[in-house]
């Protein structure tokens, strides 16, 4: 039988740690789940961080914040998350390491990528770029789609698709293919130079002036972030940051959010502080 944990947080940054540290101290059975250091682990130096007189790298305080939540209980685990499904108790969280389960889950992957500097990209957000192939693969029954990314995400997004579509794409956007293609799945490494159509998406235009015709473009580059797992999980989102409640408690039972994927001041003192209070929010909603 599968293992079920209390909690799931994704992101191992100083809102997800504090999440951690906070609801295993209160008795939860927590696993933070996370690709890499983020945005903290690049910084340089940090100076305004209460409690710390001496400038202290960002790697550092980190590295502090994994050893503290270690000690404590919590159980860090180095992998990429691919998706997130409702599943018959709580949330089944898909990972490159393999799928895991909780009744709770933390987001808390910092804050949204950048969309591609791809002409028409913008343009067509809602006619025929999407962001969610579980939200809108509905809408090309039989129809050609196309996936922009690389990485195990994309190839998620692709797996949804491929029992939907008419027929799939992955466009690499210039870098290689990637290995374990699923079955079905057409790839093209050339690089995309734009988007076009009239009302609705028609084609991409490769940067050698050849087309490909296609009705939609999934865009999934890089890794899934905190808004990503939020829109399919159907929680409301403000522009590229997910709404969440004062209480770090999105409109969606069981799912809590804290640090730079909520807004606001995109500092470590407020994402410190986000985990604290979702943490202790997801403590009540699973005592209950």
């Amino acid at each position: 039988m599968e293992q079920i944990y209390d909690m799931i947080v994704i992101g191992g940054g100083p809102a997800g740690l504090s999440a951690a540290i906070y609801a295993v101290r209160a008795g939860l059975d927590v696993h933070v789940l996370y690709k890499d250091d983020g945005a903290l682990g690049k910084a340089d130096r940090i100076e305004n961080y209460f409690g710390f007189p001496d400038v202290i790298p960002g790697a550092e305080l980190l590295a502090r914040g994994q050893a503290q939540a270690d000690r404590l209980g919590a159980r860090l685990h180095r992998t990429e998350v691919t998706g997130i499904e409702y599943a018959d108790r709580g949330f089944a969280v898909k990972t490159t390491g393999g799928e895991r389960h909780a009744d709770a889950v933390l987001l808390a992957t910092g804050s949204p990528r950048a969309v591609p500097a791809i002409t028409g990209i913008r343009t067509f957000e809602g006619r025929g770029v999407s962001y969610c192939a579980v939200c809108d693969a509905f809408f090309y029954r039989g129809r050609a789609a196309a996936v922009l990314g690389q990485g195990e995400y994309a190839l998620e997004e692709a797996r949804v698709l491929l029992p939907v579509a008419g027929s799939v794409t992955l466009l690499t956007n210039g870098q290689s293919a990637p290995e374990n293609l699923p079955d079905g799945l057409a790839v093209d490494t050339r690089p995309v130079s734009a988007v076009e159509g009239g009302e609705t998406v028609e084609r991409v235009v490769f940067a050698d002036g050849e087309t490909l015709p296609l009705d939609g473009v999934f865009v999934a580059l890089g890794t899934a972030g905190s808004t990503d797992f939020a829109r399919k999980l159907g929680a409301p989102l403000d522009g590229t940051h997910i709404r969440a409640n004062a209480d770090g408690s999105p409109a969606v039972p069981g799912l809590f959010a804290a640090g730079d994927c909520t807004g606001g001041l995109l500092q470590i003192a407020k994402a410190v502080s986000d985990g604290a209070q979702a943490a202790m929010s997801a403590v009540k909603f699973l005592r209950k």
